[in-house]
């Protein structure tokens, strides 16, 4: 059986707040699909806060960890939410709204309302990830310093 404890990334602090450090990953990272709220994507880098227990300062390579299942547990909040949320507007559309619109095509009415169901997803996971976001137990963690140069 295959065990998976820990992802693990590279990134440079960026900045600090309080215990936390901005730390910027390349944006192939496995966190690219974090639902904590606390990604911020940019052209090759993303921005993500971590613990910092190490006290590791403005620009210094620093080594990343973050629980295996925070990150599927994210993916899956992320992706599957969305996915599910469309695939079911889709069907009530069709199904149960376009009764309602008869002058419509059904496939449309089920098409809008499975954009709608998808978009209303994205502002839930959104909201969720905000009052998530501020919780330490689920965010990443700066194992160690990798170098000492700014």
């Amino acid at each position: 059986m295959v065990k998976f404890d820990a992802v693990e990334e590279v990134g440079v602090i960026k900045g600090i707040e309080g215990i936390m450090a901005v730390v910027s990953i390349p944006r192939k990272s496995a966190c690219e699909g974090c639902s904590l709220g606390i990604c911020k994507p940019d052209e090759q880098y993303m921005e993500i806060k971590a613990l910092n227990p190490v006290h590791a300062d403005i620009g210094q390579k620093v080594k990343i960890v973050m629980k295996s299942h925070t990150y599927l547990k994210g993916s899956l909040i992320v992706y599957g939410i969305p996915a599910l949320a469309l695939i079911t507007g889709a069907v009530i559309g069709k199904e149960l709204i376009s009764h309602y619109f008869v002058r419509l095509d059904p496939d449309i009415v089920s098409a809008v309302t499975g954009f709608i169901a998808f978009a209303v997803s994205f502002i839930a996971v959104k909201l969720w990830s905000s009052r998530s976001g501020g919780k330490t137990e689920s965010a990443p963690v700066i194992e160690k310093i990798i170098d000492e140069t700014g």
